[in-house]
Order: C-alpha cells, then structure tokens, then sequence
C-alpha cells in the first residue's frame, strides 16, 4: 500500500475513535442542539465529498466519493429532521 492510503487511514481510525469519545461524553439534554452545529459540518463533508467524487482521477476514487456523498447527505438531513422535531417541541 502507498504511504498516503496508510495515512488517510490512520487519521480515519483516529478520527472515529475520538468521535465517538466526544459523542459518547456529551449528556442527552446537550445532544441536540449539538446536533445542529454538526450539521454545518456535515455540509461541509458534503461539499468535500463532491469535489473528490467529481474529480475523477480514478474509479475508486470515485465510487467512495459518490458513496460519502450520500452518507453525508444523509447525516445532514437526518440532523435537521431530529433539530426540526425538537423546536417543534418548545411551540405551544
């Protein structure tokens, strides 16, 4: 393997590890509007994962990108269903 795929996947592992540290630690009444600020981050995952998908360097590069385009679509719509749901809560 090239020395770049074995860094991208160290940062990966890294990256989920301390992820779900974070995640894991936050108390539930904290977790939504958290949810919020994830989603701009998420977008911004979006976006990413076009620009990798539309480069077409490679197939492989390609497929993963198209495939973290769509995770990513999904987190952030799933996210501001769940932020939506919540404010729905607080309206009389």
């Amino acid at each position: 393997m090239s020395e770049s795929i074995i860094a991208g996947l160290v940062v990966f592992v890294l990256a989920s590890f301390i992820g779900f540290e974070v995640i894991n630690k936050v108390p539930p009444t904290l977790h939504t509007p958290l949810m919020s600020g994830a989603n701009a981050i998420s977008g911004i995952a979006v976006v990413g994962a076009i620009l990798i998908a539309g480069t077409q360097s490679s197939q492989v590069a390609t497929t993963i990108g198209l495939f973290a385009v769509i995770l990513a679509t999904v987190n952030v719509v799933g996210g501001f269903l769940v932020t939506d749901r919540m404010l729905q809560m607080f309206k009389k």
